[in-house]
C-alpha cells in the first residue's frame, strides 16, 4: 500500500496552505510595521521614489511624496534630494526630471535636486541612487515613498549596499484612502518574499 493515499496528500495540501498563508500574513504585518515606522534621521541624500506624472505635472501621490522629501530636505537633514522615476508610455520626460522641475519651483536650490537616470522599476530606481553613491564614504540615504513600499525599499537598498531610512509621505492619497492602502498592503505580501528572492 502507497503511504501517500489520497487522504494523506489532502492532509500534505491543507497544510502547505495554511503554511503559506501564515507566511504571506506574516510579510503583510511586517510591511504594516514598516510603514508605521518614520525613521527621518541625517543622511547623506533624500531619495524620492517616482510615481506617475501627466505632462509634466506630478500625479497627487507623486506630489505628496515630493513635499514630504523638500520638508525634510528643509529640515536640513540631508543637502540633496535625489528623484527617481521612469518614463511612462506615451511620455516625452521621466517623472524624475518632473520631480526635480517641481521641487526647484517650490523653492529647493537647483544645485540641491538631482534627476536621475529613468529607472522602469524600483529595484532600477534604487540601482541608480547606488551609483550616485559611487566613491562616496557615507551611503546613508533617507528612503520618502509611500508606507506600503517602506520594507521593500529596505531590503533593496541593503542590498545595493547603501544605508537606509525610511519616512513614508504623512499626506499620500493612498494613505487617506483605507481600501486603496489595504489593496497595496496585501499585495506586497507577494512582492515582499519576491523581492527577497531575486531583488526585483
Amino acid at each position: 500500500m502507497s503511504f501517500w493515499t489520497w487522504r494523506r496528500k489532502l492532509t500534505a495540501g491543507i497544510a502547505v496552505v495554511l503554511l503559506l498563508a501564515l507566511g504571506w500574513a506574516a510579510v503583510v504585518v511586517a510591511v504594516a510595521l514598516a510603514a508605521a515606522r518614520d525613521q527621518a534621521t541625517a543622511a547623506d541624500a533624500i531619495a524620492v521614489l517616482g510615481a506617475a506624472q501627466y505632462n509634466g505635472r506630478p500625479s497627487p501621490v507623486f506630489r505628496a511624496r515630493l513635499d514630504h522629501a523638500a520638508a525634510l530636505y528643509q529640515r536640513g537633514l540631508a543637502p540633496v534630494v535625489l528623484v527617481t522615476g521612469g518614463v511612462g508610455s506615451g511620455d516625452t520626460v521621466s517623472e524624475s526630471e518632473v520631480g526635480r522641475r517641481y521641487l526647484v519651483k517650490a523653492g529647493l536650490p537647483e544645485g540641491a535636486v538631482v534627476a536621475l537616470p529613468a529607472g522602469a522599476s524600483t529595484f532600477a530606481s534604487l540601482a541608480g541612487v547606488a551609483r550616485w553613491f559611487a566613491g562616496r564614504d557615507n551611503r546613508r540615504v533617507l528612503l520618502v515613498s509611500d508606507g506600503f513600499h517602506m520594507l521593500r525599499l529596505q531590503i533593496l537598498a541593503t542590498r545595493l549596499g547603501l544605508v537606509p531610512f525610511t519616512s513614508p509621505a504623512p499626506n499620500s492619497p493612498i494613505r487617506s484612502n483605507p481600501r486603496r492602502n489595504a489593496a497595496y498592503f496585501l499585495a506586497e505580501g507577494f512582492k515582499v518574499p519576491l523581492t527577497w528572492a531575486f531583488n526585483r
